[in-house]
């Protein structure tokens, strides 16, 4: 509890828990030198409550990630040493939904082809929310749906196959109440959206490689299905839903 109990690096675990980001983005919404940022993020990755991952847009840039469910299971284990009746199970916690009567909640994902991780964030949202949220994925270069991101969501008992690849144009002038970009390059070019979206940014690496077979990609969609419904879980928990009908 002392790692995490540290003022500094307690404010990087709260940024990092609404979007993935770079060292100097982190030092420039603590106030603080990317030096002594570098430093307690290295502290807490050897803890493994973070990750990071070189960015896909500039290799010179990396992006840090934090692991909710270890930071849960950590603050749990010292909720109960102190006393059994402070147990916390999170996965008995079910996020504020469905909304019934209220305005959906309308989500974009976005990567540059629309192939696979939008796509895959899509389906799952809907089958995590039971419908009572509304989501969209497009790309900015969009290319026909990978059959493995089709045989991911089989696994998970969704069905995707029907379903076509969208540009970034068609969703530009929609409203939206949190747009996700899930890719390094897009963000990079992400434009603007009417209103004021929450905008966040997860890096997750593109699983398709053009050198392998799917057979020997497919453990690649695997993962990042998983990667995304933990991710879409938590997200869950900071939507706050819209005003009733």
């Amino acid at each position: 509890m002392e790692l995490i109990g540290h003022p500094l690096r307690w404010r990087l675990l709260t940024e990092l828990a609404s979007s993935d980001r770079k060292v100097r983005e982190l030092a420039d919404l603590l106030g603080k030198q990317q030096g002594l940022v570098s430093y307690h993020l290295g502290c807490l990755r050897t803890a493994r409550l973070v990750s990071m991952r070189r960015s896909a847009a500039d290799g010179r840039d990396a992006y840090y990630t934090v692991d909710l469910t270890r930071c849960g299971e950590l603050i749990a284990a010292v909720a109960e040493a102190l006393h059994p009746a402070l147990q916390l199970r999170p996965e008995q916690v079910a996020p504020p939904f469905p909304a019934h009567g209220r305005v959906p909640v309308r989500v974009l994902f976005l990567c540059t082809g629309n192939s696979a991780r939008s796509q895959m964030a899509e389906a799952l949202l809907e089958q995590l929310t039971g419908g009572a949220a509304v989501a969209m994925s497009a790309g900015s270069h969009p290319k026909s749906l990978h059959p493995n991101a089709v045989r991911a969501m089989h696994d998970w008992g969704i069905d995707i196959s029907g379903r076509r690849t969208k540009k970034l144009d068609e969703a530009s002038e929609q409203h939206f109440d949190i747009v996700v970009t899930l890719c390094d390059r897009l963000r990079e070019i992400c434009p603007e959206f009417p209103g004021t979206p929450q905008v966040v940014h997860w890096s997750i690496a593109d699983p398709s490689n053009p050198a392998a077979s799917d057979e020997e990609t497919f453990p690649a969609f695997q993962e990042v299905a998983i990667d995304l419904a933990t991710r879409i879980r938590f997200l869950l928990f900071t939507i706050r839903p819209s005003s009733p009908i």
